[in-house]
């Protein structure tokens, strides 16, 4: 693929959650900078960090070149992501900053560099309750100040681009939905020798219903217990995924009171997660909103059955490839779950519509799309 006629680009990166974040909002960031790396590898890309725990060793290698905190800064890593990067680029010919995750350090003006900010969600807003009053009050100044700031927004769906055009007021013409992908392990086949590799060393059941995600109050598995025991569904659940320890609690509590089978897998690496998909029965999400849902893109990825959430992102995800039900609703889950397992015809049909879905999201597309965007501003 060529990029253009034109120079190489040099683009900087809060690169913050690509290091350090685990759960969604990291893999964004690592599969992006994968995506450009690989398919526009004669940019040069700067990758801020206040911190490397050296989870990632990959992101130190050639195009990447990592921006760590130096001197006095070092002693105060998380002021120097807000007020130290712009210092830290000044010698380096930007010609675009990336806020990868919802905003932009003070000071970026001095770079006279154009600016693009990924918004992910307004979750904050649309559910007060689950985040403390500080931390919505300096979030929503945060991405107040950084909607203003941007030369570009980038939505992940269209779900976000509308949501931040209602609750920020920010004109339809300053934002650009660039849909995420997931990792390529999910466009690889998974053999059989792996799948029986991967279903020994986690002792995971002949059949069983699965969920992958944070262990938080947002992502609601604790419906899906519900949802089992009311339709008297034999078959255990599996839990992906780490999260508060609290809610862990409730989860084994609910499970034992209804009598459903529960695995909880809270360290499971990343490339044995395409196999457990594919051996699951039925890949269940009631998460109460996102704004995109990886998990969706890799079960249809995985050729395996859906039944999540209506009302949010997720039919941008998996179109008419999967069931979709009210989150709060444990009955109605229950009915498509069952309906899932039991109408193999319908369920097949859906599988094959979900993963025509998912060719809008491939890597090459992904990667071109925000180049393209970059450019836009330039």
């Amino acid at each position: 693929m060529e990029q253009t006629a034109t120079s190489p680009l040099t683009i900087a990166y809060d690169a913050k959650r690509a290091y350090l974040n685990y759960r969604g909002l990291g893999s964004y960031c690592r599969n992006l900078l994968a995506q450009m790396a690989r398919y526009y590898g004669e940019n040069r890309y700067l990758l801020c960090t206040p911190q490397d725990k050296g989870l990632y060793p990959w992101l130190n290698e050639k195009p990447f070149e990592r921006v760590l905190p130096n001197g006095l800064w070092s002693l105060a890593p998380s002021l120097w992501r807000s007020l130290g990067i712009s210092g830290a680029l000044i010698d380096q010919h930007i010609d675009i900053y990336h806020g990868l995750s919802q905003e932009l350090p003070e000071g970026i003006s001095r770079l006279g560099c154009k600016t693009v900010v990924t918004m992910h969600d307004a979750i904050f807003l649309r559910y007060p309750h689950l985040y403390s009053a500080t931390y919505r009050r300096l979030f929503i100044r945060r991405n107040e100040s950084a909607c203003k700031r941007a030369d570009l927004i980038i939505a992940i769906s269209q779900q976000t681009k509308r949501d931040y055009m209602d609750f920020f007021g920010v004109e339809e013409k300053c934002i650009r939905v660039v849909y995420q992908g997931c990792n390529e392990l999910y466009w690889k086949d998974v053999t059989a020798d792996v799948m029986s590799y991967v279903r020994n060393t986690y002792v995971l059941p002949r059949n069983y219903v699965l969920c992958v995600g944070a262990l938080e109050e947002r992502k609601n598995q604790i419906r899906i217990i519900e949802a089992m025991a009311s339709r008297y569904i034999d078959m255990p659940l599996v839990l992906v995924g780490r999260g508060n320890s609290d809610y862990h609690k409730r989860l084994s509590e609910c499970a034992k009171r209804y009598g459903v089978p529960l695995l909880i897998l809270s360290n499971v690496n990343s490339s044995d997660l395409p196999a457990i998909y594919r051996m699951a029965s039925v890949f269940v999400y009631p998460s109460l909103f996102e704004g995109f849902g990886i998990p969706i893109l890799e079960a249809a990825r995985s050729a395996t059955p859906i039944v999540t959430s209506s009302g949010t992102c997720f039919e941008e995800i998996a179109g008419e490839g999967a069931l979709y039900v009210p989150p709060t609703q444990a009955e109605a889950l229950g009915e498509a779950i069952l309906m899932t397992l039991q109408d193999s015809g319908a369920t097949c049909k859906r599988v094959q519509a979900a993963l025509r879905n998912t060719e809008k999201f491939r890597t090459e597309s992904r990667a071109r799309e925000m180049l393209q965007a970059y450019q836009s501003v330039l």
